[in-house]
Protein backbone atom coordinates (compact mmCIF):
# COMPACT_ATOMS: atom_id res chain seq x y z
CA UNK A 1 0.00 0.00 0.00
CA UNK A 2 1.54 3.37 -0.90
CA UNK A 3 2.44 5.78 1.89
CA UNK A 4 4.40 9.01 2.33
CA UNK A 5 6.77 9.63 5.22
CA UNK A 6 6.19 13.12 6.68
CA UNK A 7 8.71 12.77 9.51
CA UNK A 8 11.20 15.18 7.93
CA UNK A 9 8.47 17.74 7.20
CA UNK A 10 7.40 18.26 10.81
CA UNK A 11 9.26 20.06 13.56
CA UNK A 12 11.38 17.94 15.93
CA UNK A 13 9.00 16.19 18.33
CA UNK A 14 9.51 14.39 21.62
CA UNK A 15 7.34 11.52 22.84
CA UNK A 16 8.18 10.40 26.37
CA UNK A 17 6.56 6.99 25.93
CA UNK A 18 5.77 4.55 23.15
CA UNK A 19 3.00 6.12 21.11
CA UNK A 20 1.03 4.73 18.19
CA UNK A 21 -2.21 6.06 16.76
CA UNK A 22 -4.11 6.80 13.57
CA UNK A 23 -5.50 10.28 12.89
CA UNK A 24 -8.35 11.06 10.55
CA UNK A 25 -8.50 14.80 11.30
CA UNK A 26 -5.98 17.62 11.60
CA UNK A 27 -7.48 18.67 14.95
CA UNK A 28 -6.97 15.21 16.48
CA UNK A 29 -3.37 15.07 15.24
CA UNK A 30 -2.55 18.57 16.51
CA UNK A 31 -4.11 17.74 19.88
CA UNK A 32 -1.88 14.69 20.43
CA UNK A 33 1.23 16.47 19.17
CA UNK A 34 0.56 19.51 21.40
CA UNK A 35 -0.18 17.32 24.43
CA UNK A 36 3.11 15.45 23.99
CA UNK A 37 5.14 18.57 23.14
CA UNK A 38 3.81 21.38 25.35
CA UNK A 39 5.03 24.87 24.50
CA UNK A 40 6.71 23.72 21.30
CA UNK A 41 5.56 25.37 18.06
CA UNK A 42 4.06 22.72 15.79
CA UNK A 43 4.72 22.62 12.06
CA UNK A 44 2.63 20.30 9.92
CA UNK A 45 2.62 20.03 6.14
CA UNK A 46 -0.69 20.24 4.29
CA UNK A 47 -2.62 16.95 4.53
CA UNK A 48 -5.90 16.25 2.75
CA UNK A 49 -7.76 14.44 5.54
CA UNK A 50 -10.73 13.82 3.24
CA UNK A 51 -8.53 11.41 1.25
CA UNK A 52 -5.65 10.54 3.59
CA UNK A 53 -5.07 9.49 7.19
CA UNK A 54 -1.99 9.87 9.35
CA UNK A 55 -0.26 7.19 11.40
CA UNK A 56 2.17 8.03 14.19
CA UNK A 57 4.58 5.60 15.82
CA UNK A 58 7.09 6.79 18.44
CA UNK A 59 9.63 4.75 20.37
CA UNK A 60 9.87 6.95 23.45
CA UNK A 61 13.18 8.23 24.85
CA UNK A 62 16.42 6.59 23.77
CA UNK A 63 19.91 7.13 25.22
CA UNK A 64 21.83 8.16 22.08
CA UNK A 65 21.67 9.45 18.54
CA UNK A 66 22.09 5.93 17.14
CA UNK A 67 18.45 4.86 17.40
CA UNK A 68 16.01 5.09 14.49
CA UNK A 69 12.61 3.82 13.40
CA UNK A 70 12.04 2.61 9.85
CA UNK A 71 8.73 1.84 8.19
CA UNK A 72 9.14 -1.58 6.58
CA UNK A 73 5.77 -1.45 4.86
CA UNK A 74 2.07 -0.71 4.96
CA UNK A 75 -0.23 -3.52 3.83
CA UNK A 76 -3.96 -3.78 3.30
CA UNK A 77 -4.83 -7.24 4.63
CA UNK A 78 -8.50 -7.09 3.72
CA UNK A 79 -10.07 -6.47 7.11
CA UNK A 80 -7.29 -4.24 8.44
CA UNK A 81 -4.26 -2.18 7.51
CA UNK A 82 -0.94 -3.33 9.00
CA UNK A 83 1.98 -0.95 9.49
CA UNK A 84 5.28 -2.76 10.06
CA UNK A 85 8.12 -0.87 11.74
CA UNK A 86 11.65 -1.84 12.75
CA UNK A 87 13.81 -0.08 15.30
CA UNK A 88 17.55 0.04 14.75
CA UNK A 89 19.89 0.37 17.71
CA UNK A 90 23.56 1.35 17.65
CA UNK A 91 26.34 -1.17 18.04
CA UNK A 92 29.19 -0.59 20.49
CA UNK A 93 31.56 0.77 17.82
CA UNK A 94 29.05 3.09 16.13
CA UNK A 95 29.90 6.80 16.26
CA UNK A 96 26.94 8.13 18.25
CA UNK A 97 26.48 10.91 20.76
CA UNK A 98 25.17 10.18 24.23
CA UNK A 99 22.05 12.31 24.52
CA UNK A 100 18.36 11.62 24.81
CA UNK A 101 16.59 11.25 21.47
CA UNK A 102 12.99 10.50 20.59
CA UNK A 103 12.72 8.44 17.37
CA UNK A 104 9.36 8.58 15.63
CA UNK A 105 7.73 8.22 12.21
CA UNK A 106 4.73 10.12 10.90
CA UNK A 107 3.29 8.65 7.71
CA UNK A 108 0.20 9.22 5.56
CA UNK A 109 -1.68 6.74 3.39
CA UNK A 110 -5.07 6.52 1.68
CA UNK A 111 -8.02 6.96 4.02
CA UNK A 112 -9.90 3.82 5.00
CA UNK A 113 -12.53 2.79 7.53
CA UNK A 114 -10.41 -0.26 8.40
CA UNK A 115 -8.59 -0.49 11.72
CA UNK A 116 -4.84 0.12 11.61
CA UNK A 117 -2.62 -2.35 13.45
CA UNK A 118 1.07 -1.98 14.26
CA UNK A 119 3.51 -4.84 13.77
CA UNK A 120 6.74 -4.03 15.59
CA UNK A 121 8.99 -7.10 15.87
CA UNK A 122 10.65 -7.21 19.29
CA UNK A 123 7.94 -5.10 20.94
CA UNK A 124 4.72 -6.25 22.60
Amino acid sequence: MPYDDLTGKVCPLEFTRITRDVFRSRAALRDVLARNNPGRPLTLPPIDFTRREVYLVAAGPRSSTGYDLRIVGVRDEGGRIVVTVNESAPSLGDPVRARVTYPFRLIVFPRSAKPVKLKWPGRP
